[in-house]
C-alpha cells in the first residue's frame, strides 16, 4: 500500500492507496503563510502520522512547484513562502524511513488520471491539462511519466499567445481579465444565458489553439482535461473541437485522437501514489 499526498491550492490532502483505489483519506488546511520551513514540515509530518499505517511502504507527494525529480527537491513552491529550496523527499524518508517520490502536481494529476482507464483501454500516449487557477500539463507515455530533464515537460500554458500567454487565455486568468467570475459565467451558461456560453465559446477556441500545440509536440491518442474550469467541458467542447479541426492539418490523427474530461479530488492522490 501506499500514502499519496496532494499538496493543493487550497489544502492538503491524503489518502491510503491500494491496487489505484483510495481506501482511506484524510485532509488538512493549507500551511498557514507565516509559518517557517521548520514549522510546515512538522505539520506535514503530522498529518502523515495521522494517516499512516506498517502497510505503507511508500509515500509519493505531488506540490505546485518545479521540481527535482531525482533528489526530490522543490522549488519555489506556489502559496507556501518558505518553500523556496526544500529538499523534500530527504526530509521525509529521513522521519518515516520508506521510499519518498515527488513531482509536479499536474504530472501527479496525470498519472492519476492514466489509473482511472481499465486495464484494456490504457492510452499510448496520454496528455493531461489541467485549468485552474493557471494551466499545468502532464504526459504520461505506455504509464511512464514525461517530466523532462528538469521537471518543465508540458509547460505549453508559458508560450506567448497574443498580448499574454496561453495560460492567461485558457485559466480562470481569462475570466478574471474580463471582470467575470468562471463559477458565475458557467452558471448563467448553462441556464441559456447567450453572452455567457459566447464567453465560453472563446475559450474553448483559446484551448483549441492550445491542444493544437499539445497535437504537435506530444501526438497524444488521448487528451483529458482536469482541474476546476474542465467541470465545464460541455460548454467549450465544441469550439475547442472546431478550432483544432480548422487549425490542424492532420485529420487523421485527429480522427484517433479522443478528448475528454477527468474530475474529482481523489485523481492527485491517487497520482501521486504512483509516482
Amino acid at each position: 500500500m501506499r500514502l499519496g499526498i496532494d499538496i493543493g491550492g487550497t489544502n492538503l490532502s491524503f489518502g491510503l492507496v491500494r491496487d489505484g483505489q483510495i481506501v482511506r483519506r484524510d485532509t488538512a488546511p493549507w500551511f498557514p503563510k507565516e509559518m517557517s520551513l521548520e514549522q510546515t514540515i512538522d505539520l506535514l509530518s503530522e498529518r502523515i502520522e495521522a494517516i499512516i499505517t506498517p502497510e505503507v511502504d511508500r509515500i509519493g507527494v505531488g506540490v505546485p512547484s518545479v521540481v527535482d525529480v531525482e533528489r526530490g527537491i522543490v522549488y519555489d513552491t506556489a502559496n507556501i513562502p518558505s518553500w523556496t529550496e526544500v529538499p523534500l523527499k530527504e526530509q521525509l524518508e529521513r522521519r518515516f524511513g520508506i521510499p519518498v517520490a515527488v513531482n509536479n502536481d499536474a504530472n501527479c494529476y496525470a498519472m492519476g488520471v492514466y489509473a482511472n482507464y481499465a486495464a484494456s483501454a490504457k492510452p499510448e500516449m496520454l496528455v493531461v491539462v489541467t485549468l485552474g487557477t493557471g494551466v499545468g500539463m502532464g504526459i504520461v507515455h505506455k504509464g511512464e511519466l514525461i517530466c523532462g530533464a528538469n521537471c518543465g515537460a508540458g509547460e505549453l500554458g508559458a508560450l506567448n499567445y497574443r498580448n499574454a500567454t496561453l495560460e492567461a487565455y485558457c485559466s480562470k486568468q481569462f475570466f478574471t481579465a474580463k471582470g467575470l467570475d468562471s463559477k458565475a459565467t458557467a452558471q448563467a451558461a448553462r441556464n441559456g444565458d447567450k453572452q455567457a456560453q459566447a464567453i465560453f465559446d472563446e475559450l474553448g477556441a483559446n484551448l483549441g489553439d492550445l491542444l493544437c500545440i499539445a497535437m504537435y509536440a506530444y501526438d497524444p491518442s488521448h487528451i483529458v482535461f482536469g482541474g476546476g474550469i474542465a467541470h465545464n467541458f460541455p460548454l467549450f467542447r465544441a469550439s475547442m473541437e472546431a478550432r483544432l479541426r480548422s487549425d490542424f492539418p492532420y485529420h487523421k490523427s485527429l480522427e484517433r485522437l479522443q478528448i475528454d474530461s477527468c474530475v474529482g479530488d481523489d485523481i492527485p492522490v491517487v497520482g501521486a501514489a504512483m509516482i
